[in-house]
């Protein structure tokens, strides 16, 4: 139904995380899971982007049933892949790499698959909202290379990427990590919860690398990052574009990022800050949808 609504408005392709528990506990259903989901994917003419590693929020993933989601705090159940634990054992490396290659090596092929997007934010610490290891930027700085020839041992023929996120992105000031990213990526990915503005200086600051363009995370009403803003920019250099978010659900991403020091509990915030649609599917604001589908040349109605 989601996919549906996503395909209807001219949405191509989306990233999709996965998860190396997951993997552990039982490969060959993973795989099989995956391979149902491309199918129905693919009928909603959806390419997504596999996201394999995350260094974002808690760092103390658990296989099993999950608990609920917060009231009123944005993305509270979000996990790290691989965990603390996981990074910090270097007996785990044989693992994830096992991992990392049964599910690249499996799809490899794939036209289903549009990329591989191999780990998000690599080097995010997490504002201190989670107790992340001391070292763990250090930790993903030399496991990151790896991480690549990994993919690349394993046979992928779509392109693989790491989107780049916070700092200066030029040869001179890009930060280590920044520049594992833009050196082994096929394709240059990036993220840009900002004014179009800043958005524009983004992209021209990346053009230099010589390699295609894709957002990989954008669009934060209350930040500035918004459709109207973005999305013509983006068209005039033809970059590719995923905005975080499909329709308010479990993570409940239309909260701003404030409500994990101010939960929004019994009430709704002024300006919701990422999704397109409601839960039922409505769109949350009917002019966005309008944009995406002139944009994405989709009929009006």
């Amino acid at each position: 139904m989601e996919l549906g609504w996503a395909e209807a408005i001219g949405l191509n392709t989306m990233r999709v995380f996965l998860h190396d528990l997951l993997w552990k506990q039982d490969a060959k259903g993973f795989s099989e899971r995956l391979d149902t989901f491309l199918a129905i994917a693919a009928k909603h003419h959806i390419r997504p982007v596999l996201v394999l590693f995350d260094s974002v929020w808690d760092p103390n993933p658990k296989l099993g049933p999950q608990p609920p989601p917060r009231p009123g705090v944005h993305n509270s159940r979000w996990v790290q892949s691989p965990g603390a634990k996981a990074l910090e054992d270097p007996n785990e490396v044989p693992r994830l790499e096992a991992y990392v290659k049964g599910v690249v090596g499996n799809f490899r092929r794939d036209e289903r698959v549009l990329a591989w997007d191999l780990w998000n934010e690599p080097d995010n610490t997490n504002d201190g909202n989670y107790e992340d290891p001391k070292d763990k930027v250090e930790r993903v700085l030399e496991l990151l290379p790896r991480v690549f020839q990994w993919a690349r041992e394993a046979g992928a023929e779509q392109p693989l990427t790491s989107g780049v996120w916070t700092g200066d992105w030029s040869p001179e000031k890009a930060s280590r990590m920044a520049k594992i990213q833009l050196q082994e990526s096929d394709v240059i990915s990036f993220h840009s919860y900002d004014r179009a503005e800043i958005f524009e200086k983004r992209i021209l600051s990346l053009q230099q690398y010589g390699r295609p363009l894709v957002c990989t995370e954008y669009m934060a009403r209350g930040n500035g990052s918004t459709f109207e803003g973005s999305l013509p920019v983006a068209k005039k250099y033809n970059v590719a574009a995923i905005n975080w978010g499909l329709l308010a659900g479990k993570t409940q991403t239309y909260l701003p990022w404030d409500s994990w020091t101010k939960p929004y509990t019994g009430r709704e915030p002024a300006v919701w800050f990422h999704e397109i649609f409601r839960s039922d599917g409505k769109p949350y604001k009917e002019e966005e949808v309008a944009l995406i589908k002139r944009l994405t040349g989709r009929p009006a109605k």
